[in-house]
């Protein structure tokens, strides 16, 4: 099984959270342009997601956040936060974003590809049951994984998002069959993901917060994900992955400071997608806010996905995190 599925929308353009906000439309121009660069066009089938049916969000959000903000749209947009503004096209927009991951699932299991990636906006790893907050309206990744869960999928998430994803984190903080791994800076926004932030009752030790220190480079990602990450798969062993693919940590990004290159992006990436088999592997794009970094990365996993080479950048080390790393490893070892 080869080939990849990338699904998106027109109407994901449309969204618009206002003059000079750094999520905005020029970032799905820039994912189009890294695909080409790394000369990917032909080997890569795009389709149009579908509106996700409200069951599916309803089933990780409460009914009122679906509401307001069809009520928002519907009055020509508003500010839910000071990061995060709607206009009268986010509505469309966000049901096609949460609708792609679902319709790549049904996709995957057809056979129809070894991996599905969703490229659309807005982002959605913020967004919590309750709560729509941090550029995120409805929570994209955490909608697939419940359909697969709900199916009796074990389902890893993986978020490797600058930012830590404390709505999915929230949304399956106590669920026994969703694993949430977040490599992620700290202290930064949205101020959540400690290392001790592991689960609670059936959840215990399915949630893994690789917090990171400004300046960490892709030597402490693969350490942290050969100590840590891979011990804890094999014993939970998922079959579905999901990766909340933010390209925030990049050097070049305005918003973050960490020190990943789109090589490190794409190696890591890579490793987290062969924990299971060829059909059962979905990435989700999140932040990401310089577009030369964000189209280099983009190319350089899509490359990886199907098994070609795209590397322009090199690996990085050398940076700080590695007692972070091995904090993380202890705590997970007491559980």
């Amino acid at each position: 099984m080869s080939g990849l599925i990338i699904a998106s929308h027109d109407l994901c353009r449309l969204h618009d959270p206002g003059p000079g906000h750094p999520e905005n439309a020029h970032r799905l121009t820039a994912v189009r342009r890294g695909l080409t660069d790394a000369g990917l066009d032909e080997a890569i089938t795009w389709i149009e997601a579908p509106e996700a049916d409200r069951a599916a969000i309803d089933a990780v959000h409460h009914h009122y956040l679906f509401d307001r903000l069809e009520q928002l749209a519907g009055a020509g947009g508003g500010a839910i936060d000071p990061d995060t503004t709607v206009s009268a096209d986010s509505g469309a927009a966000a049901l096609r974003a949460a609708g792609a991951g679902l319709e790549l699932i049904e996709r995957l299991k057809r056979g129809e590809a070894s991996a599905g990636w969703s490229v659309v906006r807005p982002p959605g790893h913020h967004a919590t049951p309750d709560r729509q907050m941090g550029f995120c309206l409805f929570n994209n990744i955490a909608i697939a994984a419940r359909s697969l869960a709900s199916e009796g999928e074990r389902v890893l998430i993986v978020d490797v998002d600058a930012h830590h994803g404390n709505g999915t984190q929230d949304a399956f903080y106590r669920d026994p069959n969703v694993m949430f791994v977040s490599f992620h800076q700290f202290p930064w926004y949205p101020f959540t993901g400690r290392p001790d932030e592991t689960g609670e009752s059936e959840g215990r030790g399915t949630t893994v917060n690789i917090a990171l220190p400004a300046g960490a480079t892709g030597d402490t990602y693969r350490h942290a994900f050969n100590t840590v990450v891979v011990p804890k798969v094999e014993a939970f062993a998922p079959t579905w992955v999901l990766v909340s693919a933010g390209f925030d940590g990049h050097r070049r990004d305005p918003l973050t400071d960490l020190g990943l290159t789109s090589v490190d992006y794409a190696d890591l990436i890579d490793a987290v997608l062969d924990l299971v088999p060829a059909g059962r592997r979905l990435l989700f794009l999140e932040g990401g806010y310089d577009y030369q970094a964000l189209a280099h990365t983009a190319g350089a996993v899509a490359a990886r996905l199907l098994g070609e080479s795209f590397r322009p950048e090199d690996p990085t080390s050398g940076g700080p995190g590695e007692e972070h790393v091995e904090m993380v490893r202890a705590i997970h070892e007491r559980l």
